[in-house]
C-alpha cells in the first residue's frame, strides 16, 4: 500500500468556561498541567506530519491527557476503507452525558448512532453499564472531510461542531467506523498507564488527573523515556528544600515538584508544585495543583485547590479549607469541591 500524506490538525478549544478562573487570560489549550507542560503538549506529542494536500486529516482536541500513536489508528482506517475513524474507549453509563457516545453494529466496528452528550444512552451489548465514548479523535479522508465541511456550511441550522454536527451526518451516510483507543500500543507503556486518557474540561477533571500525577505508582506515568511529552521549558535551578528544624522543615511527599521550586520549611503533600513557586515556614499545602510563580507565605494553608499562576496566599491564610468562605470572598468552588484562585490574586488571612 502507498504511504498516505497525512495533514495533523489540533483543535485550540473554545472559551472553556468549565475550567474558569483557569481560562480567564488563556484558552483551554494553554492551560499549564502537570508542572511544566501545557495540555496542548500531549496532543503535540503525535507524530503527524503536515503536508498540503493531505490523503488523510487527522483531528485532535487539545484538552485531553493521552498518549498514543496515531499511525496504528491510520493503518487500521486504511484497513478498513473507512471514510472516518473515530477514537472510543469504554466509560460508566452515568458519565455518558460528559462524551459522544457511539453505537457500533453488532460484532463489528462502523457506528450505527452517534449521541452528542446523552442523558441517558443505551449500554453495550453485553454490558449495560458501560458505553464507548469518542475521545475526540478523528482521522477523516480528505474528500470526506472536505464535502462534509461544505456541506455544513450551507446549514443555517447547524452549530458547525465536528461531535455534534459532522460525525452525526456521515454516521448517516455509513462512513464512520470506531477504533479501540485500548488497542494502541505505545512504546513504554506499562499495565499501570495503559489506555490512560482523561478528559479534563471541568476544574474537578483537572483536579483529578492532577491527582493521578501524585500516586506512588502514577496512573500515567511521565518518566517513559520512549514516548516523551514534549514541552518547552524555561531554563531555572532544581527544586530546593530548606530548612530542616523541629516543625520547620521543607518537606514533600507523594507530590511533584517542577524547577525553580523552594519549599523552605514548609509541608507539602499529595500536590504538583509548578516552576518558580515558594512555599514558606510552617505552611502546609496538601492536596492542591499550584502554578507557576505563587507564593504560599508563613503559616498559611491550602487544601483541596488549584492556584493559578502568580497568586499570593499571604501569611496565615486558607485555602480550601471553609469552602463557604471561599464563595463569600469571590472564589469559585467547583461542584466536587475544589476552590480555584484566579491569576494574580491576593488571599488574604
Amino acid at each position: 500500500m502507498t504511504e498516505k500524506r497525512v495533514l495533523g490538525v489540533v483543535l485550540a478549544g473554545g472559551p472553556g468556561k468549565r475550567l474558569a478562573p483557569l481560562t480567564a487570560h488563556r484558552p483551554r489549550s494553554a492551560v499549564p498541567f502537570g508542572g511544566i507542560y501545557r495540555l496542548v503538549d500531549f496532543a503535540l506529542s503525535l507524530n503527524l506530519i503536515d503536508h498540503d494536500r493531505p490523503d488523510l486529516v487527522v483531528v485532535v482536541g487539545a484538552d485531553h491527557v493521552y498518549r498514543m500513536d496515531p499511525a496504528q489508528m491510520i493503518s487500521q482506517h486504511a484497513a478498513w476503507g473507512a471514510g472516518v475513524t473515530v477514537a472510543v474507549l469504554p466509560v460508566r453509563r452515568t458519565e455518558a452525558s460528559g462524551f459522544g457516545v457511539v453505537h457500533t453494529t453488532p460484532g463489528g466496528h462502523r457506528i450505527e448512532a452517534f449521541w452528542e452528550k446523552p442523558a441517558d444512552p443505551p449500554g453495550r451489548p453485553g454490558d449495560p453499564d458501560q458505553v464507548l465514548a469518542s475521545m475526540g479523535i478523528y482521522v477523516f479522508e480528505r474528500d470526506v472531510l472536505v464535502e462534509a465541511l461544505t456541506k455544513d456550511a450551507a446549514d443555517a441550522g447547524s452549530r458547525h461542531g465536528i461531535g455534534g454536527d459532522i460525525i452525526p451526518m456521515l454516521v448517516q451516510q455509513r462512513a464512520v467506523h470506531a477504533y479501540d483507543f485500548l488497542q494502541n500500543q505505545v512504546p513504554g507503556a506499562d499495565v499501570g498507564d495503559w489506555g490512560y486518557w482523561r478528559d479534563v474540561g471541568t476544574l474537578d477533571s483537572y483536579f483529578d488527573a492532577h491527582m493521578d500525577l501524585c500516586a506512588t505508582v502514577p496512573k500515567f506515568n511521565l518518566y517513559n523515556d520512549r514516548w516523551p511529552i514534549l514541552t518547552n521549558v524555561r531554563a531555572q535551578p532544581p527544586a530546593k528544600f530548606v530548612h530542616d528544624d523541629g516543625d520547620r522543615a521543607g518537606r514533600a511527599f507523594n507530590s511533584a515538584v517542577s524547577n525553580g521550586v523552594i519549599v523552605s520549611g514548609g509541608l507539602v503533600r499529595d500536590s504538583v508544585l509548578s516552576p518558580g513557586t515558594r512555599i514558606d515556614s510552617w505552611s502546609r499545602v496538601e492536596r492542591a495543583v499550584v502554578l507557576h510563580n505563587c507564593r504560599i507565605s508563613r503559616h498559611a494553608i491550602v487544601q483541596n485547590a488549584i492556584l493559578d499562576k502568580n497568586v499570593t496566599v499571604c501569611e496565615g491564610a486558607m485555602v480550601g479549607v471553609d469552602k463557604q468562605r471561599d464563595r463569600v470572598r469571590g472564589l469559585t468552588v467547583s461542584s466536587g469541591g475544589i476552590t480555584a484562585v484566579g491569576s494574580g490574586q491576593v488571599v488574604p488571612p
